[in-house]
């Protein structure tokens, strides 16, 4: 091996963005406020920036699926958009990949690639979705993945087989949920069969779902009931673990991003919670059992940084063996607001009809500003994270505060700038608050929020 370094990467050096959810629905190149071209030129001189692309690129070619939630769709040029902001990568899977169904979002992965702009999370089969797109720049070579834990069945990507196509779609991590129940609950399950005149032992299962129902009825101390798990215990309680399959599937496209790239970098989609945590009104703040586990277990397998994103608010940050997991990042652009064209079901779940338009149904879902993401700041509110690394090792980790424009007009807010003081400094609180659990210590400076190794 030679002794002389003739490469940049062989330093070791290198500095990576990742911020939370992209959901933009226009042009970025037009605004001039200082504090927007500050944070543009941040993620330009970052050596890689990397968002979670939470929103689809279509011209609604294809049919749409039921939701709940927002009919994502952007122009496709909004993509380099983006890319003039200097993000260099995306990931793709997310609860909303399939809202325009398998075609809206094949569409999307091709517009990325038409603007050479790097996704991972998804693909035609469930091994492109899980491979890494990589991001050559001056100094090193970097691998991105992604995953989602939130998604519908049809959304799933699968394998294909030599005489059959895979199933295009996202990478997802499923997860095994187990119910904790007292003894009163438990025994209830068992007379409910009764009650309900499955008597029949073999007539309930095959009902039912259940397993080991002749046990259940000597003692155990285990149900499955409508495909859900009940485990006897002292008091009421969830947990969870990461589908060990999917965690098999993804190992080997980490060991071989590791292999060829220099660094690894895994975003992860998450609207699950976890049982603990509350802060400022908002409940549940912690990541579930499953999601710290699998970040863990990619950190452990060669990734150099753990990306969540997903519940819209910042979560807490740890850094495991010296590598850096943010459990969410919150939002990046918030622009859901300003999709163009809505369903007809959209309109009727807020007893709208023919004469309502989309700003209708979007200033309705939101009560005019009162209610839902609209109503509390914490949705705006969040940072971009720069890791630095110096001859190989993470060095620091700053915190930059952003605003979304809490409280502003639809056609204003949704755009990120650089916080005011003020307002960062309550973000970068509310991040030292919630990082407690997993021991960091982020110190506030000059504005930014530090983490030094």
């Amino acid at each position: 091996m030679a002794s002389d370094m003739i490469y940049n990467a062989e330093k070791g050096d290198i500095s990576i963005a990742v911020a939370g959810d992209a959901m933009i629905t226009r042009r970025m190149r037009a605004f001039t406020e200082p504090a927007f071209l500050e944070l543009v030129d941040i993620l330009r001189k970052t050596d890689v920036s990397i968002v979670n692309l939470e929103m689809l690129f279509h011209d609604y070619e294809n049919s749409w699926q039921w939701s709940e939630a927002t009919y994502t769709r952007s122009d496709p040029k909004n993509l380099d958009e983006l890319k003039w902001m200097g993000i260099d990568a995306v990931t793709t899977a997310s609860n909303h990949s399939f809202d325009f169904s398998e075609g809206g979002f094949l569409t999307t992965l091709q517009h990325c690639k038409d603007l050479d702009l790097p996704q991972a999370g998804g693909g035609r089969n469930i091994d492109e979705a899980r491979s890494p797109a990589y991001v050559d720049s001056a100094r090193g070579r970097v691998a991105v993945m992604g995953t989602t834990s939130t998604f519908s069945e049809q959304s799933r990507a699968g394998a294909g087989r030599p005489d059959f196509p895979g199933r295009p779609g996202v990478n997802a991590l499923r997860h095994d949920l187990v119910h904790h129940v007292e003894r009163g609950f438990f025994d209830s399950l068992q007379q409910g069969m009764e009650a309900l005149g499955y008597k029949d032992i073999q007539d309930a299962r095959k009902a039912f779902g259940f397993r080991g129902l002749e046990e259940a009825q000597h003692d155990t101390t285990e149900i499955e009931f409508l495909e859900n798990k009940f485990l006897l215990g002292e008091e009421f309680g969830v947990s969870t673990s990461a589908n060990q399959d999917d965690l098999d599937g993804m190992a080997k496209w980490i060991r071989g991003a590791t292999k060829q790239a220099d660094w690894v970098v895994y975003g992860a989609h998450c609207h699950e919670s976890g049982n603990t945590g509350e802060f400022h009104g908002i409940t549940r703040i912690s990541p579930p059992e499953f999601l710290i586990e699998a970040a863990h277990w990619a950190i452990d397998q060669g990734a150099d940084l753990f990306a969540g994103h997903g519940p819209h608010f910042l979560r807490g940050i740890e850094i495991y063996n010296n590598r850096p997991i943010f459990y969410s990042l919150g939002n990046f652009i918030f622009q859901n607001e300003s999709v163009l064209w809505m369903p007809d079901e959209a309109y009727r779940r807020f007893n709208l009809g023919y004469d309502q338009t989309p700003g209708d149904y979007l200033d309705t879902r939101s009560g005019g500003g009162t209610r839902a993401f609209a109503a509390d700041p914490v949705f705006w509110n969040s940072v971009v994270a720069v890791c630095e690394y110096t001859k190989g090792a993470l060095d620091q980790v700053l915190l930059y505060p952003i605003d979304m424009g809490y409280g502003r007009p639809i056609p204003q807010r949704g755009r990120p700038v650089l916080s005011t003081r003020e307002v960062g400094d309550e973000t970068l609180k509310w991040l030292q608050k919630v990082s407690e659990p997993f021991g960091t210590e982020i110190s506030i400076v000059d504005g930014v929020g530090v983490i030094r190794l």
